[in-house]
């Protein structure tokens, strides 16, 4: 049974790098995307195996703490 997941942005920052295409396997921890924030890299990472259904920003995109910035399916 599958399961959505909400992925949170966990430091506000700019959406630097969408690392993953929607709807393709991953296995847990892998990463998904990076936010820069003060010149720091802060990779946003699979919560489970599954995929991601939705991006909700594109790359470039100002994000906050605790945005949904992804929608994720754990298998």
């Amino acid at each position: 049974m599958s399961t959505e997941i909400e992925i949170r942005a966990e430091i506000t920052g700019t959406l630097w790098k969408i690392l993953v295409a929607t709807n393709v396997p991953q296995s847990a921890g892998s990463s998904l995307a990076v936010i820069e924030s003060m010149k720091m890299e802060i990779p946003v990472e699979a919560p489970a195996a599954g995929f991601v259904a939705e991006f909700f920003f594109e790359e470039g995109a100002a994000v906050e703490e605790g945005t949904v910035i992804a929608r994720y399916v754990a298998d």
